[in-house]
């Protein structure tokens, strides 16, 4: 059975910085049409890491282009995972990952990218890092220096003081909190400009409570529809989308109301919300998967047991939602 192998994983694994300047003929055994299902053969060009042609004999055509033959793989499109969060050691949860750096998790950020990258995703969107080490991962990306797929990076999430997008481990003493944490209209727009100031591709913010965060109720808005009006605007107004966590019904009504481009999550949803959706164009992030892991490996990763808890009901519910969701013809987007 021949290899099934991406486009862009292939190619990024097989070139080098220096490679990628020139122009590159990819010469597989096949390649996979995704729209139609079939396999046909046919060269692909490559010039300065962009496909500019795919067809025939067109190692005839270009003559100056490096050929590379790849006569045992099948190629296909790089796959997007739009809800990523490639940034530390994701073998470290619960009270595991509170010694960790932001330079250390930058650092792990590397090695997640390339691996994100060699599984076939070639475009990923990561939704929330601390002091922009997604920013400085995209830059390193973009300009060679290591190798992943294409980012578009939050920067750090905005939320409320104590919500899932704060840090809610430490006691009061240490007086610690994340640092998008903001609690007016006007404290959110502000957060908005820093991020956008640093680097951010798009806004992220926490419109409920969530699984993985001490004391927060899923099931909880959080941000006021006027706070989250100010996110979306500041945002839009900037020419960036704005992603909102969502998992119980009232907050994710209230940041589509609000307008913001795509629901994190959105497990508790029901029809008229899944027709609300449809309606405003707001795309549904659910990510299905992540269950299966949390459920199976959490308990030995260090995940608390209260996260456990609130992940054996929303898992189950969030999947019903989804089959609703695909079913309706809502936006459903591939998020991990």
């Amino acid at each position: 059975m021949r290899k099934l192998i991406l486009i862009f994983g292939i190619y990024s694994a097989f070139l080098s910085t220096q490679t990628i300047a020139e122009s590159v003929i990819l010469n597989p055994y096949q390649i996979l049409n995704i729209q139609s299902g079939q396999l046909y053969k046919a060269e692909i060009l490559v010039e300065n890491g962009k496909i500019i042609q795919i067809g025939s004999n067109l190692t005839k055509k270009t003559a100056d282009a490096k050929i590379i033959n790849l006569p045992d793989l099948t190629l296909m499109p790089g796959l997007m995972d739009a809800h990523v969060h490639l940034m530390g050691n994701t073998e470290l949860k619960g009270y595991a990952g509170i010694g960790e750096s932001s330079q250390l998790a930058t650092i792990y950020g590397v090695k997640n990218a390339k691996n994100t990258l060699l599984a076939g995703f070639t475009t990923v969107r990561n939704v929330g890092a601390g002091s922009f080490s997604d920013v400085a991962l995209k830059e390193a990306i973009n300009k060679g220096v290591v190798i992943g797929p294409t980012l578009f990076v939050s920067g750090p999430a905005l939320g409320i003081t104590g919500g899932h997008c704060d840090s809610n481990l430490l006691p009061h003493e240490y007086d610690y909190r994340s640092e998008g944490v903001v609690d007016s209209p006007w404290e959110a727009r502000k957060q908005v400009r820093k991020n956008r100031k640093y680097g951010a591709d798009l806004i992220k913010f926490c419109a409920t409570g969530g699984v993985l965060s001490k004391n927060t109720d899923v099931n909880a808005k959080q941000f006021t529809l006027e706070e989250m009006q100010a996110i979306v605007d500041e945002a839009h107004n900037h020419g960036m989308r704005v992603a909102a966590h969502a998992h119980g019904l009232e907050g994710i009504r209230t940041a589509i109301i609000a307008g913001v481009d795509s629901i994190e999550h959105s497990s508790f949803i029901d029809e008229k919300t899944i027709e609300l959706a449809i309606e405003r164009g707001t795309s549904l992030a659910m990510d299905v998967y992540v269950s299966d892991y949390i459920l199976g490996e959490g308990a030995a990763k260090g995940i608390l047991e209260e996260s456990l808890a609130k992940e054996r009901t929303v898992g189950k519910i969030q999947r019903q939602n989804f089959k609703k969701a695909v079913q309706a013809g809502a936006d459903v987007v591939f998020g991990t």
